[in-house]
C-alpha cells in the first residue's frame, strides 16, 4: 500500500474555483503540498465524489461490499441514512453498519434516524424514541440527524419531533429533511423548524421556493426514483445550495456507476463544470462537516483521477492516500461477516389472500415508472365466486404485505402500473419497516414467492410457473454478505427476468419496495391495512 507518492495533472480546485496544471505530493495518507508546475499529463485530478443521500442498506450490500463497487466509479464517501436496518434492529444495527463500514478504506458518514418507524400505522422491528436518538447524536461517527420524514409532526410541533430537531441543534449537527409537494407556508415552517435539506422535491417551483427559504435541495437520481431531468437546471441557478445523492441504489445500478453518472450527464448538458463537481465535493463537506479532503494542502488525500472533464471516465480512486480503485477495477478485498436478523413470522397459505367482494368499485393504487408517488385509480373489480382476483389484461394485480416480525394476517390490496402477464415478484426490502411486500396475477404465486422469502428469513424472489428464483438476503432481511458483483448480476437477471414476465416498470423490485411507503403519498398499502396518504389514515378497499 502505497502512501507516499506524488501524481501530475490537470488540478481541479473545488474551494478556488480553478484548474490548473500542477503535483499532488502525498505523504502518509495527506496532502503536504500542491505544486503549480508545467506538466506533461493530461489527465484531470479533482476530490472524490461524494454522494450527499443514499441508505446503503438499498443496494442489498452490506456496507463493505458497498464500497468495494462504489469506489470504481469515483465515490470515496457517502452520507449515509441507516433507518432501513434501523427499524429492523434499532440501535445495534445500525453499530454494525459503523463497524463494518469501517473495516474497508472508504468514508461512510451515517446519520441519526429521526422516524423509526416511519408511522404508527405499520409494524416495525424497532423502535427509536427520544432516548435513542440523544445516544446516537453523541457518538463521533453520527454526523447528523436523518431525513425527518414526519413533516406532519413538525407543522404540528409534535412533542417528539421537537425535541428530536432540539437534540440535533445542540449537538451541532445539521437535519436532513424528507418532505415531497409540501409548499409555500407549510414549507416555510417546516425549513425554520431547522430543517436543511430536501431530497424529495418533484418539481423545479417546489425545488427553488424551498431554496429561497433557506434550504438546500439535493437532486436525486436512483434506481426508482429519478428528478435529476426535472431538477437539474439548479445545479446552474443555485450552485452553492445544491447537491447530488442517489437516495436508493440497486446493485446492478451501482456496478454501472453511481454519483459519476450524474456528473457525467450534467457536463453533458452543458453546465458550468465547476458548479457540477463542487455539488458533488465541496458543498456536502461543507454541510455536513464531513472527514473527507477537497485536494488541498493538510487535507487526506481523497482524490481521483479522470481522463477528461467531458467523458469523465474514473481512471483512480485515492482514500487517504491508499489507492481503492484503477481503471474499473476495484482494489479494496471482500470483507466476510457475521450476519444477524429478526424474522418471526411463518408461511402463509393463499386462502389468506383472498379478498371477498363487498362492492362494485375499489381503489387502485397506481405505480408511476421513476417516482416514489402513486396515484388513486377507482376500478371496477374483477370477481370470481364473489372473491376479487387479480385482473392481468386490465393491469389490476394483487398487492399484498406480509407481516415479518410476528404472525399476523396479511394485507391485500390491488395495484396497477406493475403489468405483470403472470407470476409473481415479492421483496423483505420493503421500506421502511421492511415487511415481506409481493405483488402477483395469482393467489397461489402470490404465496410462493411470499412463502420462499420466509424460509430464507429475507431476500427478493420471484416465480414464473415452476420457475423460482431468490436472491437471499440474511443480513437484517434486507443485505447480503456476498461479493458485491455476484450480488448485482443475479439481481440484474431478477429484474430482467421480472420485465419478461411483463412488467412495464425500469426498475420493479426497487418500485415494489416503495409501495409500502407509507409517508410518500398518494395511497400504499402497510401490513396493517390501505392507506391515504394524503389524508394520512386507513381506508378501504372498497369505494362505498
Amino acid at each position: 500500500m502505497k502512501t507516499n507518492f506524488k501524481v501530475s495533472g490537470n488540478i481541479v480546485d473545488v474551494v478556488g474555483k480553478r484548474i490548473f496544471k500542477g503535483t499532488v505530493i502525498v505523504n502518509d495518507g495527506k496532502i503536504i503540498q500542491i505544486r503549480q508546475e508545467p506538466v506533461s499529463e493530461q489527465e484531470f485530478i479533482l476530490p472524490g465524489l461524494i454522494d450527499a443521500h443514499i441508505h446503503i442498506e438499498s443496494s442489498m450490500l452490506i456496507p463493505s461490499e458497498f464500497a468495494r463497487l462504489a469506489v470504481v466509479h469515483g465515490t470515496v464517501g457517502t452520507v449515509s441514512d441507516p433507518h432501513e436496518i434501523a427499524n429492523v434492529l434499532g440501535i445495534p444495527g445500525i453499530k454494525f453498519m459503523i463497524e463494518n463500514g469501517k473495516k474497508v478504506p472508504f468514508k461512510f458518514n451515517f446519520g441519526a434516524p429521526s422516524c423509526v418507524p416511519a408511522t404508527s400505522f405499520e409494524t416495525a422491528g424497532a423502535s427509536l424514541g427520544v432516548k435513542e436518538v440523544e445516544e446516537l447524536l453523541q457518538m463521533p461517527e453520527i454526523k447528523y440527524l436523518s431525513e425527518m420524514m414526519n413533516f406532519p409532526g413538525v407543522l404540528f410541533k409534535d412533542t417528539e419531533v421537537m425535541q428530536k430537531l432540539e437534540l440535533a441543534r445542540k449537538a451541532g449537527k445539521p437535519v436532513d429533511g424528507h418532505a415531497p409537494g409540501v409548499t409555500g407556508a407549510d414549507a416555510e415552517k417546516y425549513i425554520k423548524a431547522g430543517i436543511s435539506t430536501d431530497h424529495e422535491c418533484f418539481s423545479l417551483e417546489e425545488a427553488r421556493e424551498k431554496i429561497a427559504f433557506g434550504m438546500k435541495i439535493l437532486i436525486r437520481e436512483g434506481s426508482a426514483a429519478k428528478n435529476f431531468e426535472t431538477l437539474s437546471s439548479l445545479i446552474d441557478e443555485f450552485p452553492d445550495q445544491v447537491m447530488l445523492c442517489s437516495d436508493d441504489k440497486h446493485p446492478n445500478d451501482l456496478e454501472r456507476g453511481h454519483i459519476n453518472l450524474e456528473v457525467k450527464r450534467a457536463l453533458r448538458m452543458g453546465f458550468e463544470a465547476m458548479n457540477v463537481l463542487r455539488c458533488c465535493t465541496f458543498n456536502p463537506v461543507n454541510h455536513y462537516h464531513l472527514d473527507i479532503g477537497l485536494l488541498q494542502p493538510g487535507d487526506p488525500a481523497d482524490f481521483i483521477r479522470v481522463d477528461n472533464l467531458t467523458d469523465f471516465n474514473v481512471l483512480e480512486t485515492y482514500i487517504d492516500g491508499e489507492q481503492v480503485a484503477e481503471n474499473g477495477k476495484s482494489l479494496i478485498e471482500h470483507i466476510v461477516d457475521e450476519p444477524f436478523n429478526r424474522f418471526e413470522t411463518e408461511k402463509i397459505e393463499t386462502a389468506e389472500l383472498h379478498v371477498v367482494s363487498d362492492g362494485t368499485r375499489i381503489r387502485v393504487q397506481k405505480a408511476l415508472d421513476g417516482q416514489l408517488i402513486t396515484e388513486v385509480v377507482v376500478a371496477i373489480p374483477k370477481t370470481i365466486d364473489e372473491k376479487v382476483i387479480s385482473d392481468p389484461l386490465r393491469d389490476i394485480l394483487k398487492l399484498v404485505v406480509k407481516n415479518r416480525y410476528f404472525l399476523a394476517p396479511a394485507s391485500v390490496g390491488f395495484i396497477s402500473g406493475f403489468g405483470l402477464k403472470k407470476g409473481a415478484l415479492a421483496s423483505c426490502v420493503a421500506h421502511d419497516s421492511h415487511n415481506i411486500v409481493a405483488v402477483g396475477t395469482d393467489d397461489e404465486s402470490i404465496a410462493v414467492a411470499i412463502n420462499m422469502i420466509i424460509e430464507s428469513k429475507g431476500g427478493i424472489s420471484l416465480v414464473d410457473g415452476e420457475t423460482r428464483i431468490i436472491l437471499p438476503l440474511p443480513f437484517a432481511g434486507i443485505m447480503s454478505g456476498e461479493d458485491g458483483y455476484f450480488v448485482a448480476r443475479k439481481y440484474d437477471m431478477m429484474d430482467k427476468k421480472a420485465r419478461e414476465m411483463g412488467s412495464m416498470l425500469t426498475a420493479p423490485y426497487m418500485t415494489l419496495s416503495f409501495m409500502a411507503l407509507l409517508v410518500i403519498p398518494a395511497l400504499k398499502l402497510s401490513d396493517k391495512g390501505l392507506f391515504d396518504g394524503t389524508r394520512f389514515a386507513f381506508t378501504e378497499i372498497f369505494e362505498k
